[in-house]
């Protein structure tokens, strides 16, 4: 309990301090390489409800400067599923906004300008080590069994030395110097956390020989120039902020807040994968899950939320708002619980079919959900889609299904093959009124 006390206590201390200097501004900084999963989505929603519980902007800024990586569509896809999430951004690459351009290979040359300042300012340097030897200094690490680090060799060499191998067209990096000695930093989160990064690794690089920089200069330089004032992201880049910081303090910049949200895991313990399709967005969408149950699975994990009057289930976009807060997250890990996935979902259809305004939606998605299901019955026209038939299907299976995509499994394919004995409306509804359970 102490401990949650220091946590609230801490956040008001440094919110109060920082809100009156600045609008809160977050961003959420996927990297095109896969479909957006849950993990993905609940930094974007947890970022996005800071921003409008503080009424401020929510930024979507894509990271795709290691290009090797990159799938096609990604970004499209990311957009397409923060958008069925009701997670809308205030700036994107689509809307645009003054802070723009939204994607960082579009940004090439601020990074090169902003490097500048830190290599004149003696803060970074050239690199001309070749691959060959980096992969030297690795095994030999292994073999003493020692961490593999940079040795920090070029940082010694002369600036004479330097423009000869520049003017010779050699090869280069851009490394960051870490200054010696431990870097501390006050966790929205966690708390005060200390690294002594200069210990465990040698100066990073901030551009590779590809002239695209890496994650840690470019999110620097990007977060500053975006005027972000709070940095809401995975537990997995806590180490790396001290070293963040530092670099900050090398463009003699203001850092931003920073808060980490602690790992989500499957139900097993297990990480999450994007390899997994199960957990990705898009998957959810096709089963016929909707936005407000998944929404509902992160932050039943994750907490961040007053829960006041002790409900289990928000049911709106405005209520999720409303009690937002960000001391009440847990700091262990999120097991999802893929049961609890399935009873949200069920609240939701509920809902749905308690408003005949719905109907249509429900019949759209429901006759695209049976007719890839059953594309050779579609050909035939062989498939009762008929409005009031969809209407009184979903009603009578209500309460046997935990998703649309339940509908057309092999237990209820019966419910949309039209029968080659006809029957009437009546007869309809006495099979659809049973006891029929599966």
């Amino acid at each position: 309990m102490k401990y949650n006390i220091f946590r609230i206590t801490n956040v008001l201390f440094m919110q109060k301090r920082f809100f009156k200097k600045v609008q809160v501004r977050v961003r959420f900084a996927p990297s095109p390489t896969g479909s957006l999963h849950i993990g993905g989505l609940r930094t974007a929603l947890y970022n996005y409800l800071f921003a409008r519980a503080n009424n401020g902007a929510f930024i979507l800024r894509i990271e795709d400067t290691d290009q090797s990586r990159c799938i096609p569509d990604a970004i499209e896809k990311i957009q397409c599923d923060l958008l069925w999430s009701g997670i809308i951004p205030d700036e994107d690459p689509i809307r645009g906004g003054p802070a723009g351009p939204y994607i960082q290979s579009k940004r090439l040359e601020i990074y090169k300008d902003q490097v500048l300042k830190l290599i004149n300012n003696q803060s970074a340097y050239y690199c001309f080590c070749t691959e060959n030897r980096l992969q030297l200094l690795r095994r030999e690490a292994i073999k003493r069994g020692e961490v593999p680090k940079y040795d920090n060799r070029c940082r010694h060499i002369s600036d004479d030395e330097v423009k000869a191998k520049l003017d010779k067209g050699s090869p280069f990096c851009i490394r960051f110097k870490l200054c010696a000695g431990i870097e501390s930093f006050d966790d929205l989160i966690y708390g005060k956390i200390e690294h002594d990064i200069a210990q465990r690794e040698g100066d990073p690089i901030i551009i590779k020989t590809d002239g695209y920089p890496t994650y840690h200069f470019a999110n620097v330089v990007d977060d500053h120039l975006m005027e972000i004032s709070h940095v809401l992201r995975g537990i997995e880049w806590q180490v790396s902020t001290p070293k963040h910081i530092m670099m900050y303090k090398a463009f003699n910049w203001t850092p931003p807040l920073y808060g980490h949200l602690p790992l989500v895991l499957n139900f097993d313990g297990s990480k999450l994968s994007k390899r997994q399709s199960d957990i990705s967005i898009e998957s959810f969408r096709k089963e016929g899950i909707f936005p407000l149950a998944v929404l509902n699975y992160v932050t039943h994990a994750g907490g961040g939320f007053d829960n006041k009057g002790g409900a289990l289930y928000i049911d709106s976009y405005e209520e999720l708002i409303k009690q937002f807060n960000i001391s009440k997250i847990k700091v262990s890990s999120n097991k999802l619980s893929p049961p609890k996935l399935l009873e949200f979902n069920r609240i939701e259809i509920a809902k749905l079919l308690a408003n005949e305004k719905n109907n249509a939606f429900l019949i759209e998605r429901i006759k695209t959900l049976v007719i890839e299901a059953f594309p050779n019955r579609q050909t035939d026209g062989n498939l009762q889609l008929d409005d009031n038939h969809i209407i009184s299907v979903l009603k009578w299976a209500q309460h046997r299904i935990s998703k649309l995509s339940d509908l057309v499994s092999p237990k209820l394919a019966f419910l949309w093959h039209i029968p080659t004995t006809s029957f009437d409306d009546t007869m309809l509804g006495c099979k659809l009124g049973g006891s029929t359970s599966f």
